[in-house]
């Protein structure tokens, strides 16, 4: 009898440790696939620099049919003792590490890109003003209806409103969003769900391939 107590506690012991490492493998298949990025590029980078990615899903399906661009999110960057974080509205905003933020774009491609007057401040001014200004969204929730108050922001209005409270910068003119192409299924689709029956279509909104489209932008790193 106590013998096969034994052997009893020894199956179970092992049954565990068995659904114990298989959820541990699980839990790593479902994460984000670590992100190599070039230190060429990475050594490109300065602080204030607004970085750009592909993200999938329905929503990111109809934002690039929406503004026609494959551009779906965008984030500023910081340099935070020798780490280069992402500033970004998500829900809440926060600050992700870039290699994080990077595999969780499409195939890990993104795009960095640079104000045109930003070498020209002097050192340090133009992070801290950015800094200042993007911090007093953080924690906001995301905002699925892209509306322009600060109760709740979205990641192209967290980053044109950094810009333009910080470095006194338009990126450029918001449009409503009425003058965005609206007529696919998907887009449709997704303003019902969000706004029912009547979208605000004089709400002015800023998409991320506005940002990325810009002319007060150059692209100085890529990958």
């Amino acid at each position: 009898m106590l013998r096969y107590s034994i052997m009893r506690k020894r199956r179970l012991l092992f049954l565990n440790l068995a659904l114990v490492g298989g959820t541990l493998l699980a839990v790593r298949a479902l994460a984000p696939t670590p992100i190599h990025l070039p230190n060429d590029r990475i050594a490109m980078l300065h602080d204030g620099d607004i970085v750009f990615q592909q993200t999938g899903g329905e929503q990111g399906r109809a934002v690039q049919l929406a503004t026609g661009s494959p551009w779906t999110h965008v984030g500023v960057l910081f340099k935070e003792e020798d780490h280069w974080m992402v500033y970004e509205a998500v829900g809440p905003v926060v600050n992700t590490p870039f290699e994080e933020w990077v595999s969780h774009g499409a195939e890990g491609a993104w795009v960095a890109k640079r104000w045109v007057d930003a070498d020209e401040q002097p050192p340090n001014t133009l992070r801290s003003a950015l800094m200042k200004a993007g911090a007093r969204f953080h924690g906001l929730p995301y905002d699925l209806q892209f509306r322009w108050d600060d109760e709740r922001i979205y990641c192209s209005e967290l980053v044109w409103k950094m810009y333009a409270e910080g470095a006194g910068v338009r990126l450029c003119e918001p449009k409503p969003l009425r003058e965005h192409a609206l007529g696919s299924p998907i887009v449709q689709q997704a303003m019902k769900e969000r706004y029912g029956t009547t979208p605000p279509l004089d709400e002015p909104m800023i998409a991320p391939g506005a940002l990325f489209n810009c002319p007060l932008l150059r692209t100085v790193a890529e990958d």
